[in-house]
């Protein structure tokens, strides 16, 4: 279907549904999380893009539709129930504390939580790096000190079972000041893998780090939050999936992983402390 179809076919379906609730636009707006005006917008046809997807999933789930009827792709109107309750998209912007991801924390209280991380794991970071790698991506290096004590905190918890599966060579890359770390000088680079031996010696057994092979194994990041949910990590944003057959399908990849490990949990702290800094 073109897009301006698409389109098309989409906001004359959004009328259907406005009309249908009674609600005036204000109040509608408000029931599926965007603003009078961006509705307004919507229902003009003076656009031919599409809303975000967590807004096309909002109106699907608060109206009992359909994404495929919403979008002209079918002419059953459905349920949308299992669709959003299946999938989410949590955009990273903002603090820590205000996203979905310390709420999906705090649900998993007491279940273990496996996580693969894109690069060196938050809560193990030095405020240097942190800062270092807030000058390439642009994001505010104090929202992200917040996270870290968060994270710690969470990781110092009694009830807390976490345990953590990344490339052994994404440590030797960085000990090594290669890739985006070629500006990381290797003071800071020794005080940063110094800093992880410690906390990873501090929190373990709650928190356990599993190092693999990377040549051998490939892994996107994600968290798995006990056998509630699991969240892919895209880049700002968060795929989620709470359906149970995904999240057993990504807990037996991450329990695949932690059997490839060449550094297991209680050795991963002496191998960090003895990479050497070039």
């Amino acid at each position: 279907m073109d897009k301006r179809d698409l389109a098309e076919t989409f906001r004359k379906r959004l009328t259907t549904l406005v009309i249908r609730s009674g609600a005036n636009q204000s109040a509608f707006a408000a029931g599926v999380g965007i603003d009078r005006s961006a509705l307004s917008q919507l229902l003009s046809g003076s656009a031919t893009r599409l809303p975000r997807a967590e807004t096309l999933l909002n109106i699907a789930s608060e109206h009992k539709v359909s994404l495929d009827w919403l979008l002209g792709v079918s002419e059953d109107e459905g349920l949308a129930s299992e669709i959003r309750g299946s999938l989410e998209i949590e955009e990273g912007a903002g603090g820590f504390d205000r996203t979905l991801l310390a709420k999906w924390y705090a649900e998993a209280a007491g279940a273990k939580v496996r996580y693969v991380p894109a690069g060196i794991p938050d809560l193990l970071r030095t405020d240097a790096l942190i800062e270092y790698e807030a000058g390439i991506t642009r994001r505010d290096p104090g929202t992200q000190l917040g996270d870290v004590q968060f994270r710690i905190d969470y990781s110092r918890r009694p009830e807390t079972d976490m345990e953590v599966c990344m490339p052994r060579h994404t440590l030797e890359i960085f000990a090594r000041g290669l890739g985006v770390w070629s500006g990381f000088d290797a003071a800071a680079r020794a005080d940063q893998l110094r800093h992880m031996a410690t906390l990873l010696e501090d929190l373990y057994p709650s928190f356990r780090l599993y190092l693999y092979d990377g040549r051998q194994r490939y892994s996107v990041p994600y968290t798995i939050f006990g056998q509630l949910r699991a969240a892919i990590y895209v880049g700002d944003m968060y795929v989620v999936l709470n359906a149970a057959q995904p999240v057993r399908t990504l807990t037996r990849h991450f329990d695949n992983l932690i059997r490839a490990a060449e550094i297991n949990a209680h050795e991963s702290a002496q191998f960090a402390r003895t990479l050497p800094t070039e």
